[in-house]
């Protein structure tokens, strides 16, 4: 159930396809089939970071059950890479949030993941 919201100054030249390749990437790195990725993209002219508006980014990714410490350094080095290489913002211009609410903690189809896994 992957949901990435990814907030950044720098507006991609297609971002329908960005974003569809982001979806895949997230993942593979996630470890998650691509049917359950959900990719938000908000382009904000405004975002700064450091003071300035240099290409900077803001990446939210809340995930049920593989965030933890281990697996947040994986994930880390994985996005930040991409974030480097596809939208030119360097590592020291994003933040990465990485967030389990717990089964019980996520609506899906009426109910939660608790109900759902029955956990």
């Amino acid at each position: 159930m992957p949901a990435l919201v990814l907030t950044s100054n720098v507006k991609p030249a297609d971002l329908k396809a960005f974003v569809l390749e982001f979806s895949k990437v997230a993942a593979a790195a996630l470890g998650k089939p691509e049917k359950y990725i959900s990719i938000d993209y908000r382009y904000n002219e405004t975002l700064s970071f450091a003071g300035n508006f240099e290409p900077a980014a803001l990446l939210h990714i809340t995930s049920l059950g593989n965030i933890n410490p281990e697996a947040n350094l994986r994930y880390s080095a994985a996005f930040g890479g991409y974030l480097t290489e596809k939208l030119g913002v360097p590592g020291d211009r994003y933040y990465i949030t990485l967030y389990d609410p717990g089964n019980a903690y996520l609506g899906h189809e009426g109910t939660t993941f608790a109900t759902i896994f029955g956990k």
